[in-house]
């Protein structure tokens, strides 16, 4: 099955088509139609309901707390590849169903090891899926939209989705710079609070050639220590003759 993508316009209007097809700057982050339901549009009776819905959305949106050492329970924790410890505060009151997922997902021990398999310069890196193809996801249902007021800024965490504005499972991506285009059509869950710097020195590419990796995800309340680095590949048998080689050889 051909990838989907979704052209972001400047009129906010997205459709699924295949990835060669777009023809967006920034083609926006997806996940498979193979994960993810048909969209629906909603018309007569059910638009009102929908509309009733949103009016009555009593959800609080609190400010972000950039202090590391409080609430520890709602701070996830990736240690890359490139050998740094991203903290990003989690937000329930914004997202409570995609946190529990993210947490969910996290105990489980599912994003440990997953490559960032799509990263764009000036725009995001995305991560999640254990295939690294951008058309997996994890065995759990999607989960439902829990669109929000929040923009999508710098260091932003939001879900990627498919076609379907219901079709979110296990894919998120991180914020390079300010996309406000996408508010209100992802999932703003979370905001990194800590080491901005390593998330900026992630490998691009789609998929890049020597992509970054999340060597383990955990919550920090859970209180787990950072893994230690894998071993740089050495090179074995090295002959007399390979030291004495000419530079260059």
């Amino acid at each position: 099955m051909l990838k989907t993508s979704l052209a972001i316009a400047a009129a906010l209007t997205i459709g699924a088509a295949p990835l060669a097809a777009q023809v967006a700057e920034d083609p926006a982050p997806t996940e498979s139609e193979a994960t993810a339901p048909a969209a629906a549009t909603p018309d007569g009776d059910a638009a009102d309901a929908a509309a009733s819905t949103e009016a009555e959305d009593t959800r609080t949106f609190s400010p972000v707390n950039f202090d590391v050492n409080e609430d520890l329970e709602n701070i996830l924790l990736l240690d890359l590849s490139n050998g740094q410890r991203v903290a990003i505060r989690l937000k329930p009151d914004w997202a409570p169903h995609h946190v529990e997922r993210i947490k969910t997902l996290t105990r489980q021990g599912f994003y440990d090891g997953v490559i960032f398999h799509r990263v764009i310069d000036g725009f995001m890196a995305q991560t999640g899926d254990p295939t690294g193809t951008g058309t997996g996801g994890s065995q759990l249902p999607d989960i439902a939209e829990e669109f929000n007021r929040m923009p999508h800024v710098r260091g932003t965490v939001s879900m990627a989705r498919a076609a379907s504005e219901d079709s979110a499972n296990s894919q998120f991506f991180i914020v390079f710079y300010p996309r406000l285009n996408l508010d209100n059509n992802y999932t703003n869950f979370g905001r990194v609070i800590s080491n901005m710097a390593a998330v900026d020195a992630i490998q691009r590419g789609e998929p890049p050639a020597n992509p970054t990796r999340v060597l383990q995800a955990s919550i920090a309340a859970d209180n787990k220590p950072v893994p230690a680095m894998p071993a740089p590949q050495v090179q074995q048998d090295i002959s007399i003759d390979d030291l004495n080689a000419p530079i260059g050889n």
